[in-house]
């Protein structure tokens, strides 16, 4: 009976590219997934879906560590590891990790050392989930996905969007409508290379004018509210770069209450494109992340820690600026 190598070989592409046409996986080209459809068909090769189960080890399942299952960017991050995992014929469990307290940490660490948990994605946006993170014995395959940069001092592989370029690009958008300066609310960074701060203040110093305070946030948007507050107080204050939508909608509030129009007197830019940011009043400018490609090439790397195949190159779509009404020139 030909092999898949076999097959491989005749269809002139790796072995690995023949078994994502035969696992569905939608990160082949159309055309090459028909020619090797062809050639399996020529050859008469029936896959070994045993071996394969045996090749993917420990029980052949991903486990996400992740502490937020709720929160926009770890929604859409699990829907993307749910959807390749079930291309690759993988069950996914979810562990949510309490608090970045010792002992959670441990119990979290220890909870996917046993092999049944098989490969590990930990979705590590945050202390708790950087914790758990550097807290995984050696021999437990796994990836993370991280805020842009990864994490410092962790030999794991680490995926994520590069955000910095997209933060720089809005706010010159700002500028260019004529705004003297831009004032940033930021989410927390586990990190430390914050790229939505740092494009932010790259466009800023690019451009030669002050470089504002940056006023802080925490993921609830009762805090993004208070900063709002803030800066709706501060007259001078005409275009806001928010850390994520959710701190956008409760900036634009705050502005609201103070009885300063949007974006007649203050222009706001969020991040992330929620699903119904649009639809605001007004339609929110925002940046678009592709969370759930970022899930998806999650899932590609683990699969490959856990058979032994070499890491898959990963191409994963640019952050987008997406400009609406709530950005516009200030009134002078």
């Amino acid at each position: 009976m030909p092999s898949i190598r076999d097959v491989a070989a005749m269809a002139g592409v790796s072995y690995q590219t023949v078994s994502r046409v035969l696992n569905e996986s939608p990160r082949v080209r159309p055309e090459t997934r028909q020619h090797v459809l062809d050639v399996i068909d020529r050859l008469g090769y029936r896959p070994n879906r045993a071996a394969r189960a045996l090749n993917l080890g420990r029980a052949g399942a991903v486990t996400v560590l992740t502490s937020d299952t709720v929160l926009y960017g770890y929604a859409r991050v699990l829907q993307g590891i749910e959807e390749a995992a079930r291309v690759e014929g993988l069950p996914v469990g979810i562990r949510v990790i309490e608090s970045d307290g010792a002992a959670e940490v441990r119990a979290a660490a220890e909870y996917v050392g046993d092999a049944s948990a098989g490969g590990v994605i930990v979705v590590a946006f945050d202390p708790a989930g950087a914790a758990v993170l550097r807290a995984l014995a050696p021999e437990v395959p796994a990836v993370a996905a991280t805020e842009a940069g990864g994490l410092s001092g962790v030999d794991r592989r680490m995926i994520y969007l590069d955000e910095r370029p997209a933060a720089r690009e809005a706010t010159r958008h700002l500028l260019g409508l004529g705004h003297a300066t831009v004032h940033h609310v930021a989410i927390p960074s586990e990190t430390g290379t914050m790229g939505r701060q740092a494009g932010w203040r790259d466009a800023l110093e690019e451009a030669g004018v002050p470089v504002p305070s940056v006023v802080t946030a925490g993921w609830d948007v009762a805090s993004a509210y208070r900063a709002g507050c803030e800066l709706a107080a501060d007259r001078a204050v005409t275009a806001i770069l928010c850390g994520n939508d959710d701190i956008a909608l409760a900036v634009r509030r705050a502005l609201h209450e103070a009885g300063r129009d949007v974006p007649g007197d203050v222009s706001i830019v969020g991040f992330d494109d929620v699903p119904g940011c649009a639809y605001w009043t007004p339609a929110l400018t925002t940046v678009r992340m592709n969370f759930e490609g970022l899930g998806r090439a999650c899932v590609a790397a683990v699969v490959a820690e856990i058979t032994g195949e070499p890491q898959p190159l990963i191409s994963l779509e640019e952050p987008q600026l997406v400009i609406r009404e709530s950005s516009g020139a200030p009134v002078l």
